[in-house]
């Protein structure tokens, strides 16, 4: 921690105290997760680099608040992200329709609320490949599981498997969301 005295013409103020925050270092560490997650959420890589500058601009106008004892420097980008990202979907919903690919109609369809997309995005993330593309092709972009099974060359009994282990998985982290925020 560090002591910054601050001072004014002909006036001394007292020392304020001031939590030592490194954004290089911080963006070299954590900058690719952030727009992974970023990227993940809103589909716009553009988009999403901006959203991951403004989550390292609101951190160093608000290290003073950083408190290491609550969590990690990584948890608390992690949680300005978060609110960046809610920000840009809102932006993003009142100016431009979204149709921009399946997966942004699909989610937009199945959960209308920003925050709800945006949870299911971060729910889509944590699938592994396999997984997440069955689960967008069968559920969001409403393919069957034999057209799903000739696009992919898998057979339609291993799709139908991995689209139950999805789900699962989906649920169980959509569940561990709503006991979070609950």
């Amino acid at each position: 921690m560090t002591v910054v005295t601050v001072t004014s013409p002909g006036r001394r103020m007292p020392p304020v105290q001031r939590r030592d925050f490194d954004a290089a270092s911080s963006f070299d560490e954590h900058g690719s997760a952030l727009l992974g997650f970023a990227v993940n959420a809103l589909r716009d890589h553009a988009l999403a680099e901006d959203c991951v500058q403004e989550t390292f601009l609101r951190a160093w106008r608000s290290r003073d608040t950083f408190d290491a004892e609550r969590g990690s420097e990584r948890t608390w980008l992690f949680g300005i992200a978060r609110r960046v990202v809610i920000d840009a979907l809102r932006a993003r919903a009142r100016t431009v329709p979204e149709t921009a690919d399946g997966l942004v109609e699909g989610i937009a369809a199945v959960a209308a609320d920003p925050l709800d997309r945006l949870e299911l995005a971060e729910a889509l993330a944590v699938l592994t490949e396999e997984h997440r593309s069955i689960v967008i092709a069968v559920h969001l972009e409403g393919l069957t599981y034999q057209a799903a099974s000739e696009r992919f060359g898998v057979p339609v009994a291993t799709l139908r498997t991995r689209a139950f282990y999805a789900l699962r998985a989906l649920r169980t982290h959509l569940d561990g969301l709503e006991s979070r925020n609950g």
